[in-house]
């Protein structure tokens, strides 16, 4: 024991040496730390405040920037900030700006030593940043951070570097005395046995040694974790606009995105007063559109618009948005009978009502499909065109494109395909009626990843490939293995964005409450209930109106007193279906309300046109219900529009159970659409529900809608391409890499 603590002692001593001489080396690596975090923040908040400072400065207006400053440095680390205009010799400042900084001296990029400043508050941080303004001209915005926090985080470094040295000295000691004593323990005890004469004839090496176990499972542990290792999937970020595109630019590179759809974020129309840009009513769209303008890539759709020629270059382009461009639009042209085959023929008379069980017979022609065959080839063209590199990112998204991927697969073999079908997939009997069903499966097994809303389409989906196809179907990994060609299927749940941009230029609950009661010729006191969709069979419209109906019977006391508004935005007017379909929706709403002439408001308004998504956020927060009753549907992006306009956290949403927005939103009050009994229930209860109820439901559901949102959709795809694009030099999308 005496000859252990020789030992322990000079070795506590050494460690403690060591620890205290360390100190200035953890200091300074301290001050770099905080220093490049600081540097970063002051990227961070410059992106940020870029767009709204640039309007600042266009106003001229002092005071205003001053007030937007002020707000800033709320901000316990941000201790000032100024702006240097051309020719002007003061900074526009916080008060807290430092006299010591002149904005004539200033230049970028600044020195290390120019980057810190002594002053009489103590040590401060100099971040400068250019910031353009709308009119081109260049300014410089100064961040100044309070580095005051830098010594007191030091002290603590220290301190806890200081004890942890100490106990691992103590520990190193006490561990060296046991395995000390432990060894002369076994010498002695094997020194007896060789004097008895035990043990001589042993093999030489079969005596394990103490520590080799512990390093052969360190080693396979190394191994595991070497094998088990996965980028992250973003399960454990909060997905926004800015992450998305640092994903993009660090996670895939900034390589070349594209996005193929039928449909156009904006469509130039020609009106009386001139060319006016139109947003469409579409889901894809609103889900889509501010992805593209975290991607700053290319959109690939069908200029449908009466003055779309009239708006593109000599190459079909056109930058969008038009009030500040963030991607290119590549306009693709059809001609009529290609629309009338492509669009309204196959699509939308042969797989919508295929993939969507609401009772209305999928019509199929020869002739329609080879529209459809040929209009995908057009899109796959305007791919190969449009794509920067050879490995480029291609979105491809819903049902008009099915034989799409295996088109850019064929001539872009590097490039990374992700297919979304935004509709339901139907089980293998029902997707079995399409006389040409194998040639759109291999359309979209050409796909790297193809994604679906729920696990039970990806399930629909996985059975269809299996009853129809010669491949090899994983249900392990959700894999399909076509021709050497591995496919990963996928569920991603669509979503919007947060907070929607519309929020930022409406008014407030309360307003909106009374402008669109105004509007309507309604109470101020009203009940209002909204339903929001395209004028399709598949949102179960006449289903609404008949539970609005029944309502009416079984609670009377609503007579007069709740108002039902549907905004129904005509859609697919060539298609007989979708006609005779508005005819009803009518003809129910004006017979539900000549049931009730005396009632001092109808009980049904009928708005069968489009809609700004300004005004339809208007419409979600006027509302005390919002009714989604969806015969069938992928997800239906009205609920969660609902959910994330009512920052009040009040109001009720109806959600049919067959609508995949149902899977995520259970607070909801989830009803069949097809049982009027009970979808009266639910509207009467939205209305007497107790506010406290209201806002324990709407707090959680927009919880889910936050976190879940339209950037953690794409994000999620985008990383699980990088994945895949990270493997495949090795093999690992399952393409064969050569022949023996």
């Amino acid at each position: 024991m005496r000859l252990s603590l020789r030992f322990v002692i000079p070795l506590l001593l050494v460690l403690t040496a060591f620890a205290w001489g360390s100190m200035p080396l953890v200091d300074a690596l301290m001050q770099r730390w905080f220093v490049r975090d600081l540097e970063i923040r002051s990227t961070l908040i410059a992106n940020t405040a870029e767009e709204p400072l640039a309007e600042l400065i266009s106003t001229r207006s002092t005071t205003r920037i001053n007030a937007y400053f002020n707000r800033l440095i709320q901000d316990e680390r941000l201790y000032a900030v100024g702006l240097c205009l051309p020719g002007r010799l003061d900074a526009i400042a916080t008060f807290t700006f430092p006299s010591e900084i002149r904005c004539a001296q200033l230049k970028l990029p600044l020195g290390a030593d120019e980057r810190q400043l002594q002053t009489a508050h103590g040590p401060l941080h100099l971040g400068v940043r250019e910031v353009t303004a709308a009119d081109a001209t260049k300014n410089l915005l100064v961040l100044v951070h309070d580095m005051s926090f830098v010594e007191r985080r030091s002290e603590e470094t220290r301190r806890y570097v200081f004890m942890f040295f100490v106990a691992m000295g103590t520990i190193v000691a006490l561990m060296t005395v046991a395995i000390a004593q432990l060894s002369w323990r076994g010498w002695v005890q094997g020194l007896r046995a060789l004097l008895r004469g035990e043990g001589i004839l042993r093999p030489a090496g079969s005596a394990t040694p103490e520590l080799r176990p512990i390093e052969r499972d360190l080693r396979e542990l190394i191994r595991d974790l070497e094998r088990q290792y996965r980028p992250l999937d973003g399960s454990q970020r909060l997905w926004t606009q800015d992450l998305l595109r640092a994903t993009l630019h660090g996670e895939l590179r900034g390589h070349d995105v594209i996005v193929v759809s039928n449909r156009e974020p904006f469509i130039h129309v020609r009106t009386p007063d001139g060319i006016r840009v139109q947003n469409p009513a579409s889901g894809l769209v609103t889900a889509l559109e501010p992805v593209m303008r975290a991607c700053s890539g290319t959109w690939i759709a069908h200029g449908s618009g009466s003055a779309d020629r009239e708006t593109v270059d000599a190459n079909d382009r056109v930058d969008v948005p038009p009030e500040k461009p963030a991607y290119r639009l590549r306009r693709v042209w059809l001609t009529a009978d290609e629309e009338k085959g492509y669009y309204s023929g196959f699509a939308n008379e042969g797989i919508w009502p295929l993939c969507h069980n609401a009772h209305v017979r999928p019509t199929f022609r020869s002739s329609d499909f080879e529209h459809y065959r040929t209009v995908n080839r057009r899109f796959a063209d305007a791919v190969v065109a449009e794509s920067r590199t050879d490995d480029p990112i291609v979105l491809v998204q819903d049902y008009h494109f099915a034989l799409l991927p295996r088109m850019i697969r064929d001539r872009l073999p590097k490039a990374t395909v992700i297919t979304f079908w935004h509709i339901p997939w139907p089980n293998p009997e029902a997707f079995a009626i399409c006389p040409w069903r194998r040639e759109l499966l291999d359309g979209l097994l050409g796909s790297s990843i193809l994604g679906f809303h729920t696990q039970f389409h990806c399930n629909n989906f996985l059975d269809t490939v299996d009853r129809l196809l010669e491949s090899r179907v994983d249900r392990e990994d959700f894999t399909v293995t076509l021709r050497g060609q591995c496919t990963q299927v996928h569920r991603y749940p669509i979503s919007i964005e947060w907070p929607p941009a519309s929020l930022a230029r409406i008014a407030d609950v309360a307003s909106c409450r009374r402008k669109v009661r105004e509007q309507l010729g309604l109470p101020p006191r009203q009940r209002l209930g909204v339903g929001i969709d395209r004028l399709d069979y598949t949102k179960g419209i006449i289903e609404r109106f008949n539970a609005v109906g029944r309502l009416l019977e079984v609670e009377p006391r609503w007579i007069g007193k709740f108002t039902f508004v549907q905004i129904a935005a005509p859609t697919r007017g060539m298609i007989d279906d979708y006609r005779d379909y508005a005819v009803r929706v009518k003809a129910l709403a004006d017979e539900i309300n000549a049931r009730y002439p005396d009632a001092k408001a109808p009980p049904i308004i009928l708005l069968a046109e489009h809609h700004e998504p300004d005004a339809v956020y208007e419409y979600h927060r006027a509302a005390d219900v919002c009714f989604v009753s969806s015969l069938h549907d992928g997800m239906n992006l009205v609920a969660k529009e609902f959910v994330a306009a009512r920052d009040d956290e009040q109001g009720v949403l109806v959600l049919s159970h067959f609508a995949g927005a149902s899977r995520e939103l259970p607070e909801a009050l989830v009803v069949n659409p097809y049982d009027a009994d009970e979808c009266a229930a639910a509207l009467h209860r939205a209305l007497s529900m107790p506010p406290a109820e209201q806002t324990s439901r709407m707090r959680i559901m927009r919880g889910i809608v936050r976190e879940f949102n339209v950037y953690r959709w794409a994000g999620r795809m985008l990383l699980d391409a990088a994945v895949m694009r990270e493997r495949s030099p090795f093999g690992a999308t399952g393409t064969a890499q050569g022949k023996f």
